[in-house]
């Protein structure tokens, strides 16, 4: 199944990819939920970080340089689901994973709206700061290989 995610990946834009990283997000955070309900706290913790480690990830690739008053909405986003996630783990609250998950989701779904817009230009993603950075200055993503940033 990894395999076939990173062939599916290999010719997606920089939106397809944000959108794929939300989706990861969200499984692992269901993953949460899932170990919430069977009281296994090494696997809600197991699925905690990896869910923080995307957040993380996005928002080191945010370029406040290009993206303004949108790249500081979406750190101050990051910023907040990240301490709602570990809210939500270190009750073990499931309502609480829940709700984050709808925040989540919420922005995802914006995020997909521009990947499917098909009237944007290729100026469009400069607007949400998404610009490719050459390898040299952005480490890839080790877990994708990835070198874009948003």
């Amino acid at each position: 199944m990894a395999s076939y995610r990173e062939h599916t990946l290999d010719g997606a834009g920089a939106v397809d990819l944000v959108v794929a990283l939300y989706d990861g997000i969200i499984r692992f955070l269901y993953a949460a939920i899932t170990a919430v309900d069977r009281g296994d706290a090494d696997a809600r913790r197991a699925a905690v970080k990896r869910a923080l480690d995307i957040i993380i990830h996005l928002q080191a690739r945010l370029r406040m340089d290009v993206g303004g008053r949108p790249a500081q909405a979406l750190s101050e986003f990051y910023a907040a689901i990240f301490a709602q996630i570990l809210q939500a783990s270190q009750s073990a609250s499931s309502a609480k994973f829940q709700h984050a998950i709808d925040c989540v989701r919420n922005v995802r779904d914006a995020w997909r709206e521009v990947a499917l817009d098909p009237n944007a230009n290729s100026d469009s993603p400069r607007v949400l700061m998404m610009t490719s950075r050459p390898a040299a200055a952005a480490p890839a993503d080790t877990a994708s290989g990835s070198s874009w940033t948003a």
